[in-house]
């Protein structure tokens, strides 16, 4: 039984280690449709979930056969179909209101607060900033830990 193990335990180390980049968290998309229905398992067929609003992040945790293993900004997992997500990267507030600056710098002029849950696109990283762009056009710097979708 022993000699079987180790082979195993390395295959199963090489299965996790082929699905570390979604793993990790390094691919983010957002919702490309007006909803987008998450489910149980990935099946038209499985159970719904919950739905998601257009430009909704989500983290990718796995891909499989036109469909997405997703995570939201509540650490809910659960299953889309990969044609309603889009690769524009969007985030979402998570404190109470977020401090949109005019430059990524904590001591520069305040162009505006975007409140809880509220979905911003993402421009760029600039440090531990992110430029972002509200969906009324306003734009400017938000520090890294006041989103989620990074």
């Amino acid at each position: 039984m022993r000699p079987r193990a180790r082979p195993l335990r390395l295959l199963v180390a090489l299965a996790f280690g082929a699905a570390a980049p979604g793993a990790l968290g390094l691919e983010f998309r957002s919702v490309a449709v007006d909803a987008a229905v998450m489910f149980d398992a990935p099946s038209l067929k499985a159970r719904p979930v919950s739905i998601l609003s257009r430009h909704y992040p989500v983290e990718v945790i796995v891909a499989l056969d036109g469909w997405m293993k997703v995570r939201d900004a509540t650490g809910d997992l659960a299953w889309v179909e990969a044609a309603h997500l889009s690769p524009r990267r969007t985030l979402s507030v998570r404190v109470p209101r977020a401090q949109v600056r005019a430059a990524p710098d904590e001591s520069s002029a305040l162009v505006f607060e975007a409140e809880q849950d509220v979905v911003l696109e993402m421009l760029e990283l600039s440090g531990n900033f992110v430029r972002v762009r509200h969906p009324q056009g306003l734009a400017g710097f938000v520090h890294v830990t006041q989103v989620w979708g990074l």
